[in-house]
This record gives structure tokens, sequence and C-alpha cells, in this order.
């Protein structure tokens, strides 16, 4: 029910209540108001007495006057409120003007009628209506302005409006019945005054009783309600309900009341849950701590079932683990007899504590602890390693004296006294001493003098050897070595003991001497050749390079090995080494005492030649070294036919300093290997210009990938049987910026040698599949792959990359490889390969025919391709075997399923020679040099066109 359908009264009770918040107040507002009612009606009534007769003498005019003026301002608020509500309209703003000027004339009239009224009445009722009303009629137009001027929200404003209205027609109604009432009395005159005037306070007492009863039910309402909702909230939570719904309730006392009681509930809830998450959480540990545990737990309850029994018990016992829930003591006996369980009521219990074996032969110690609820616990442990230690122990001491009869140092030990403890054999033996002179309880100077009377202290007396004996007791703990007449060095090691004793053991160390003398040789010297290594060497030429102010020059001569590293590979690391002993046995024969020979790298020597007053006699040595030291090599029931290089450096023309020469001479000796075999080289100033463009050249690598420097030539691939290109093998070319184009001779090396062929090679083959991917379907693309490249684990992917990214089919793609990528891991190399082939990927073997092993490499993995290197066909015209050997390459091919390759071709005679040889492919000068990926096809349609055949 909205509050404007309520009697005014009864809205003002309500929001008199509402101002009191207490139970306190309310008790006292309803007090109040019972009071000031009952006050009002009794004073009423004992007025309306006193004034009969005044009433009675007022003339009956007066009277309806003053009723007719009530009723006019009633009318004129009636035309105001009509006025009012066209307002509420949306008028323009010179109407709404007019209509507020409307309304201020019609409030005037009303305040003249109400003063007109309230002047002219008998009863002072009316005159108190009358202002009401005024005071009413003030708060109406009060609120219109506030509305008007938009000083208040708009809403709140209509709906204080209405209120107004609402106490305006209230006490308007008030003051026409006042003066209505002045009208009855007069009419009745004084007869009906007291008939009247007692039925009057007759029905006064009885509306004091209805309101004094509405105001009670109102109170009661605010207050005894929310009482039983806070009694049966109270008794939920008192039975244990903590969900129970907290009724809401005002900000009185009881209301306090309420929410004390939902912090209540909610506090003893929260306190609820914590202890049974804790007591949860502690189960959940005990239960984790049970389980985890390594030793068996069984828990059985007061009624002697099974509560607990962890995996470890269920694996001690299968049986038990398989048991119910349910399962009784009687279960557990028979499940587990080797518990010595019996059945309650047998007089059978678990011992406290006993050992007990297993049919599996594991060891159990089990315990036995009683529980507070009367069952028990029963933890069993496996002692079975505890037992093993104790048979271990047994056996330990039964091998002691084993282990000490038979221990290689000598033992001896003394107690406090100074007297013989125990000895082992080995002492015996090491001193040569008879054993059974050695005897238990003998002091230290009985065993000094045993020692000496068997001649091991010869040169000293047996005083001094007590008297240095007593002093090496003082110092304690100590080591010492003796020398044996007989050359034998023995180390004596002396420990004290908590007793005062001390144990001495003795050891024979000759042979670990001659071991350090010989790692303080090999620390200086080649453990291959014998020969003095790098450290050596340098101290020789240290020595010799102080020596040049006495006006002693010298020269140092690097030799190098030619192809050892291939050597090795083929023939195996054994035959290297014997090769490398017997190279240093044939230099040595052919330098003085004066000079060095040393051994600085795998393949590499070195000579440090004293005297040298003219560089001639360098190169008279270098002379002589090339003569005696290359040649044929025996090893093995084979021949190896060896091939060197020297380098010479002569101090101090080409420096003073030690690193400087080494590396001069290293300079000679790596510009001796790029002029042939078995040459010798001086050292010239230039050779470190040619190591700085080496040098420059590799930063220029470096960068080239970045500078997109390189470039791909392509040189065709032609089928013999119908002189159309097959295929074209890609070749690297460098647009250097300064250098112009560089030639892939000198710079392939020097990326090897860095390591940037891998990251070079990668680039090529990605480049070559995007190029060739636009080529005709039936030519392919082949790729040299460096051995560097097999070395990485990236290969794999790389293939894999460059084929997806371009969209090339496997098939078109070809990878040259040379035998060297074959020689050293080829197990993880011939994986590499497989897995390349299995992309369907070609696979092919450059340079045949030049290396050591390449039937073994045809044997060990099927290439697609074989291609004789151009040497053999450059040398058809001068050489015949030249002939046979590509014969021979060809029929291989053939017979093997493979297909052949004949490079460097460049003439018609070499081109025929090759067709009747059998080979299937050509590759050469004679079809066209490598072109530019550009010319590709226009090369295709040119060698079509030569040979008659459409493009």
């Amino acid at each position: 029910m909205q509050s404007d359908a309520l009697p005014p009264a009864r809205r003002l009770l309500i929001a008199l209540a509402k101002g009191f918040s207490t139970i306190r107040r309310k008790i006292f507002l309803a007090f109040l108001i019972t009071s000031v009612i009952t006050a009002c009606f009794g004073y009423f009534a004992v007025q309306s007495i006193g004034v009969t007769g005044v009433l009675m003498a007022e003339t009956f005019d007066r009277v309806l006057m003053s009723i007719n003026f009530a009723r006019a301002a009633a009318a004129d608020f009636t035309s105001m409120e009509a006025v009012f509500v066209r307002e509420r309209e949306n008028l323009a703003d010179s109407d709404r003007l007019a209509l507020n000027a409307r309304i201020d004339e019609l409030a005037g009239l009303l305040r003249d009628d109400l003063q007109v009224s309230q002047d002219r009445s008998l009863s002072p009722h009316a005159a108190r209506a009358a202002q009401n009303t005024l005071a009413a009629l003030d708060e109406w137009l009060a609120a219109r302005d506030r509305l008007s001027t938009g000083r208040d929200n708009v809403a709140n404003s209509w709906a204080e409006i209405d209120q107004k209205s609402g106490a305006v027609k209230e006490q308007l109604e008030i003051l026409i019945n006042h003066t209505t009432d002045d009208g009855f009395l007069h009419r009745l005159r004084a007869v009906a005054l007291v008939s009247r005037t007692r039925i009057f306070n007759i029905a006064g007492v009885g509306l004091v009783v209805l309101l004094s009863g509405w105001v009670s039910t109102l109170l009661s309402r605010q207050i005894m309600g929310p009482v039983r909702a806070a009694s049966a909230a109270a008794g939920q939570i008192a039975s244990g309900e903590l969900n129970a719904t907290i009724p809401r309730a005002g900000s009185d006392e009881l209301g306090a009341l309420l929410g004390a009681m939902e912090i209540m509930r909610d506090n003893i809830r929260a306190m609820v849950g914590r202890e049974v998450a804790l007591r949860r959480s502690a189960q959940l540990r005990l239960t984790d701590a049970i389980e985890s545990s390594q030793e068996g737990v069984l828990v059985l309850g007061a009624d002697g079932r099974v509560a607990i029994a962890n995996t470890r018990f269920g694996r001690l016992f299968p049986r038990v683990g398989r048991l119910a829930g349910d399962a009784g003591l009687s279960d557990v006996s028979e499940a587990a007899p080797e518990l010595g369980l019996q059945a309650p009521g047998q007089g059978g219990t678990l011992a406290a504590s006993q050992e007990t074996q297993l049919t599996d032969g594991t060891w159990l110690r089990v315990g036995r602890s009683p529980t507070s609820d009367g069952g028990f616990v029963a933890i069993c442990t496996d002692i079975t390693a505890l037992k093993d230690r104790e048979a271990e122990l047994s056996a330990i001491n039964l091998c002691f004296d084993a282990a000490l009869n038979n221990m290689s140092q000598g033992l001896c030990l003394f107690d406090a006294q100074a007297r013989l403890r125990v000895s082992n054999p080995q002492f015996a033996r090491l001193y040569e001493l008879p054993a059974s002179r050695l005897t238990p309880g003998m002091t230290v100077r009985e065993l000094t003098a045993l020692q000496f009377a068997a001649g091991l202290y010869l040169g000293h007396s047996i005083e001094e050897l007590w008297t240095q004996q007593e002093s090496e007791r003082q110092r304690g703990a100590d080591s010492s070595l003796r020398e044996l007449p007989d050359g034998r060095v023995v180390s004596i090691s002396r420990q004290p003991l908590a007793d005062g004793g001390w144990v001495e053991t003795h050891e024979d160390i000759t042979e670990r001497r001659l071991a350090e003398a010989q790692i303080d040789f090999l620390a200086r010297h080649d453990p291959v050749t014998r020969l003095p290594n790098r450290v050596m060497f340098r101290e020789q030429v240290e020595q010799a390079v102080a020596q040049l102010g006495r006006g002693t020059p010298f020269a140092i001569l690097t030799l190098g090995l030619l192809d050892f590293k291939l050597i090795n590979d083929v023939f195996g690391f054994t035959a290297g080494e014997t090769l490398l002993r017997s190279v240093a046995d044939r230099l040595a024969a052919c330098v003085r005492d004066m000079d060095t020979v040393a051994r600085l790298d795998a393949d590499e020597f070195v000579i440090l030649q004293i005297g040298v007053r003219e560089p001639e006699e360098a190169g008279e040595l270098a002379a002589r070294l090339l003569e005696f030291v290359s040649g044929v090599y025996p090893c093995e029931d084979q021949e190896i036919t060896l091939s060197v290089s020297l380098g010479i450096a002569v101090a101090p023309a080409d420096g003073n300093g030690c690193d400087g020469l080494i590396r001069n001479a290293e300079l000679a000796l790596e510009r001796a290997r790029a002029d042939g075999r078995n040459t010798y080289r001086f050292f010239e100033p230039e050779m470190d210009a040619r190591l700085q463009a080496r040098r420059n050249m590799q930063q220029d690598l470096h960068q080239a990938l970045a500078r997109n420097e390189f470039e791909l030539y392509y040189q065709p691939l032609v089928e013999v049987s119908t002189e159309r290109v097959c295929g074209f093998e890609a070749l690297l070319r460098w647009s250097h910026p300064s250098r112009g184009m560089v030639s892939p001779g000198e710079f392939i090396p020097v990326a090897e040698d860095t390591g940037l062929i891998v990251d070079i090679g990668e680039w090529v083959l990605r480049q070559a599949c995007r190029e060739a991917a636009l080529w005709p379907a039936e030519i392919k693309v082949a790729v040299n792959v460096s051995p560097l490249q097999f070395k990485s684990p990236a290969l794999l992917g790389c293939v894999k990359a460059a084929l997806q990214d371009s969209g090339l089919r496997a098939n078109r793609l070809e990878l040259e490889v040379t035998e060297t990528v074959l020689l050293r891991d080829d197990g993880a190399t011939l994986q590499v390969l497989h897995q390349i082939r299995d992309l369907g990927v070609r696979v092919s073997m450059d340079d045949f025919g030049t290396g050591y092993s390449s039937l073994s490499y045809l044997r060990s993995f099927p290439f697609d391709k074989i291609k004789v290197d151009q040497s053999f066909v450059r040398d058809l015209a001068t050489k015949l075997d030249s002939v046979a050997i590509i014969r021979a390459i060809a029929g291989l091919g053939l017979t093997l399923g493979m297909r052949t390759t004949a490079e460097g071709v460049e003439t018609v005679a070499q081109l025929d020679e090759v067709k009747a040889a059998g080979c299937t492919e050509i590759q050469g000068y004679y079809f066209s040099r490598p072109v530019p990926a550009g010319r590709v096809a226009g090369l295709i349609r040119d060698i079509a066109a030569r040979v008659g055949q459409p493009s």
C-alpha cells in the first residue's frame, strides 16, 4: 500500500516511528501518542460543556458565514489545483507565467476566505484549522516555487507537491467540519447540546481506545515480530543449524541483536569449518605419512577389525592387502601367520617386539603399541639389510686378517708403551725380516735392533737410530722416505692414536718414483715420438735467443707432413703413430747433437738449428731433410708414401723473439705447401702480408652473407643418350665490392677453415631450391655439400626447410658429397645420408676415383650417381689408363644401378671417349660454362637447338 493511500494520522505516526530507531524510543513514542490523544479528547470534552452556553448565544448567521467562507476556500484551492495540473503539461513559458499568476491570485482569495472564516468562527478548532490550512498552503506554494525554479529533483518535487496538496485538503476538510459543527451546535441549541456532548464524549473515549490499540498494534509489529524471528534463529543456531537464515531488521536493538547473531553464526560456521579442515588436513597428513612410510603399518580397532593397512604392509603381506574393510583379527592371523596373531578369546596377542622371517627370505622386526580405544598398532620394519650387515660384519671380521695379511703396505701398530701390537706379513717381506721374530709385545728398540742386524741401516749406529725414532715420535703425525741399501725407496707414514700409541704404514714407492720421473719426462716430451714437445722447444729457443747477443745465430725449420690426416683415416692411428716415430728417427739422424728436433702438432715437426752463419746452411739442412724424410715407409705389411714441406726462419733477420720466429717459420711452411710437395721456402715479409690478406678475407666472408654478395651460377648436366639438359650443378660465386669476382678456390678453403662454410652452404641450398623451382619440371639441381655441414646436426632440417620453403619436389634435388665426408665417423654420416635419401633427395659421390676407399663407400651406401673426376677426362689424350679407368667406373655404375657423370668435357674427342666408355651424363665447357640463374632458360633452349631437338 502506498503512503498516500494511508490516513494522515497513520502516516504521521509511521513517520514519527521511523524517526525513533530504538525500542525505548518507540515505546516512548507510543506512550506519548496515546497520552496526547487521551488528553486532547478529555480536554475537548470538558470544554464542550463549558462553552455550551456561549455557543447558544452566538448568532446563527455568524456560524453560517464561517461555513460559507470555509467552503469558498476549499473551492479556491480546488481551482488552484486545476490550474496547477495544467502547468504540469509541457506548455510554453508565456502560458506557464499566466498560470502562475492565476495561482497567485487564487492564493490571495483563499487567504482572504480563510481569514474571514477564522474571524467569524465561534470554535477555536476552526480558527486553528484555518491557521493550519494557511501554513499548509504556504508549504504547498513553496514546493511549487522550488519545482518551477528547478532547485530540487523533479520526481521528488512532484511527490512533495502531491503530499502538500493532501495536507491542504485535509486541513480544509477539518476547517469545514468544525464550521459545520458550529452550525449544528447552534441549531440544536442548548437542549441538544447536552445529549450531543455526552454522545461525543462516549465516541471520543472509544476513539481513544481504538487509537491506543492501533498504536499498540504498530508497536507490536515493530518489536514482537523481530523478537520472534530472533528467538527462532537463536533456536536454530543452538540446535546446530549453522546454515539458518537470519532475518533482516532495522537499526534498533533487535536489528543489532539479529546482526550480531548473523556474525556469531558466521564465526561459528567458520570456526567449525577451520576445525574440520584442520582435522581433515591432520588426517590426510597422517594418512600420507603412514602411506609413504618405508615400514608396514597395521592398525586394528578395539573390535579386532582392520582400520588401516598401508601399501608397504600390503606388499609384505599381500593376502592382508586384499582383505575387505570389515576383516577382523582372525582374518589377519590367517592371512599373515608369520605375525603370530590369534583371534580374541584364544589368549593370543602380538608380542611387544619380535623378529620373524617371511617365506621369501625377508626379515621383519614387528612391534606392537596399544591405542587409546583398546586396539593396537603393529609396525613391521624390514631388517633384512641389518641382518645382511650383521652377516657382512661377521664376514669382515673374518676377512680382516686376510686383508691385513695381503695388503700391499707394511703395517705396524704400537701402543702407548711403544710395544708392537699388530704387524702384517708385508712388513716382514718389505724389510726381509723373519716373520717369527716379529712378535706382539716387542718394543720399538727391539724392532729397530732387528732391522739394524738385517743390514737396513748401513752407516748409522743403533744409538743414532733410537734418538731419531724418539724425535719422530714427539713430532706426531709425520711422513718420511727411507732408501734401502738395495736401491728401493720406502715411504713411511706415522699417525698417532688417541690412546698414546701410533700406527705406521710402510710402502715401497720405487715404481711410483720411476712413474713420476716418466710423467716429468712426458710433460716436456711428445709421448709418441719421445721428442721434445712445444714446452721444451720454447725453452730451447729462448736460450738460443739469449745467445744472439753473443754472436750465435740460429734457424728454425718447420716441417709438415702432407696428407697425414688422410693417412690416419685410411690406415688407422696405429699406423699413423708408427709413421711418426719413423719420421722422428730420420729427423734425428739428419741433425747434429747441438740441434733440437721437436714435435709441435699432429703432423708438424720443428728443428732448432744452432750456429747458422748463412741462410744457405739452413737450406742445406732443409734439402737433406727433404731427401731423407720424404719417401716410402714400411708399415704393417704395406708401404706408405709420405711427402713433406719445410718452412725456414733465420734469426735475427726474420725475428729475435721465440713466438715471432716460430710464426714466421709456419708462414713459410704454408707457402711451401701451397707451392707443391717436397719443397722448402724461406720466410719472406710478403708472407705476412698474405696472412693479413687471408685474415681480411675472413672478415669479409663474415659480412658477405649479410651484404648479399654471393650469387649462384649453374653449369648444365647433359644426358648422353638424348644430349638434352637434364639438370644443373649450382656453383657459388662471390662478387666482392672492391675485389670483384673472387675465385671459389680462394674463399672456399678460408670458409671451411673458419667454419663459415656451414652458414654459406645453408644459403646455397635454399637459394638453389628457390631458383630451381622456376625451371621446367624435368630439370633437377645439384648442390655440393661440405664435410663440415655433415658435422652440423642442422643439415637434415636445413634440407627439409629448403624444400618446403621453395616448393621444389625432393626428387629434383641432388646433393653431391666427396669421400672426405665418409672418412670420419662414417656410422653417423651414413645415418644422415639415409635420412636424406628417405626424403626423396638424390645423393651422388663427387670426384670419384681420387680417394682411398671409394669401392667400400659404394658398398656401404647406395649412391644414385658417381661423378668421374675431371682429372681422368683431362688426361684422356695423354694417358691410356685414363680411358680404362673411366670405362671401369662406368661399368661399375651400370652394375650397381648408378648413373655416371663425366666432369670436365671440353672437346669433341673427350665427348666421344666418355660416350664410348658408357657414361650416362656429361658436364663441361663443351656445352657451357657456368651461367647466372637468369640465363638458365635461354641455355636450355640453346643446347636443345644445338643438337637439333625442340626446346
